[in-house]
């Protein structure tokens, strides 16, 4: 799974892993130092609003570190270890990962946006005068210039992502088929090239971005919302607290995360018995192609009875599971309302820094909710795991999922 993509996958993602940590902690620490060093003015400022921000001296001081850290890990393991797939697992990440970057800039900007956006909507409904329709079309103009290039940057996203999981399912069915010999006889050993290898890449690079997607997110608006928690002095029934935005949002987020997850807890389970029923079902099916003596009616029968019984508790936990889910989800659209209230009665916010407190709270909580948003999507994965994992055990001679180990000792090949 990821031997046929990456280098030493084992070495590979410790040792990676280790430096990005390193040159994390270098930015924060050293990085402002060392950009202006280098020649970059990077005196404090507050977010441009437009396409400007993207050529600002901090942002391309980034692009040249983000450069640096991606192009060392490239060349240390392309010098040490050649890879037929290395230019796009290691180049291919790297630029996934920009490009999601880039994507939570484009955020950053826009929320930056709406304060003076809604402060003139705010004024001009008061009828003070002060604001013209001229300023109110400068404000779409200007949103539409950071729009619409965002729409070419999604789009070239998807497009160089659907390439990059192709290319990974690529290397999957190369590495597998080269080794037909030790996997064929696994119980659906065409389908899981077929199709698991496609849904493993899929999901596994799905997840992966999302879940530097809400890093990033967290450590991006977690500066914004921190420099609005000023605005908010009292918290309904807690009162005054340091950063109350920011302690609000990441208490929410914990709360919603435990909650799925003992909700969810048994979901991961049933989905492998699922896995385990159908293969019985779907062996019985095979072996019967071969032989009158087998696939009888009533063992049918039995075994899809398992099927049933065992979707239906399926169908239940899953019930109360997204009980939980939505309730939260509902609750989330107006949480963050409900602790702006007494700021919003005395007066103390414009319209314009509500909807920014608003939209960072939204991103901040939601880069916390990463495994809430991603759980049903984590069992899946995991379930493809295992198919794919008896491919590993083979390959390896190791023991073999039950399952699998018993069709291979029923003598049986897939036609």
């Amino acid at each position: 799974m990821f031997s046929s993509f990456f280098p030493s996958p084992r070495y590979f993602f410790v040792s990676s892993s280790a430096w990005i940590v390193t040159l994390i902690i270098v930015w924060h620490t050293l990085g402002e130092s060392i950009g202006t060093f280098l020649g970059f003015n990077l005196k404090e400022s507050q977010t441009v609003i437009g396409l400007g921000h993207f050529i600002t001296p901090e942002f391309l001081w980034f692009d040249a570190y983000f450069l640096f850290g991606a192009g060392s890990i490239y060349l240390f393991w392309n010098f040490n270890t050649k890879h037929t797939w290395s230019n796009w697992s290691i180049l291919g990440s790297a630029l996934l990962i920009y490009l999601s970057y880039t994507s939570v800039q484009v955020s950053v900007v826009i929320n930056a946006w709406y304060g003076p956006f809604y402060d003139d909507i705010q004024n001009a409904l008061t009828g003070s005068g002060e604001v013209t329709t001229l300023d109110l079309y400068y404000h779409l103009g200007t949103f539409s210039l950071i729009a619409f290039p965002y729409i070419a940057l999604i789009i070239a996203n998807r497009f160089f992502t659907s390439h990059y999981i192709f290319r990974w399912r690529t290397a999957m069915n190369d590495y597998y088929v080269e080794r037909w010999a030790k996997i064929r006889k696994i119980e659906g050993a065409s389908q899981r090239i077929q199709e698991d290898t496609m849904r493993f890449a899929g999901i596994m690079e799905g997840l992966g971005i999302a879940f530097v997607d809400s890093v990033m997110t967290l450590v991006a608006f977690l500066p914004v919302l921190a420099a609005l928690s000023i605005h908010v002095e009292q918290l309904p029934l807690i009162g005054q607290i340091p950063y109350p935005l920011v302690t609000i949002a990441i208490f929410w987020s914990t709360f919603g995360t435990l909650l799925l997850l003992v909700a969810g807890i048994k979901l991961p389970g049933l989905e492998f018995k699922n896995q385990r029923v159908e293969a019985a079902f779907r062996k019985e099916l095979v072996l019967g192609e071969d032989s009158s003596e087998r696939a009888r009616p009533e063992t049918l029968t039995e075994l899809f009875s398992n099927v049933r019984k065992n979707y239906f508790r399926i169908f239940i936990h899953y019930t109360y599971f997204n009980l939980f889910r939505y309730m939260y989800v509902q609750a989330d659209n107006v949480i963050a309302y409900v602790f702006l209230i007494p700021t919003i009665v005395s007066g103390r916010i414009t319209l314009g820094i509500m909807n920014q407190i608003l939209r960072a709270f939204g991103q901040v909580a939601s880069s916390f909710q990463f495994l809430v948003s991603s759980w049903t999507t984590i069992i899946e994965l995991i379930s493809i795991y295992k198919r794919l994992q008896a491919f590993e055990a083979a390959i390896a001679d190791l023991p073999m999922p039950t399952v699998d180990r018993e069709f291979i000792e029923a003598g049986q090949t897939e036609r």
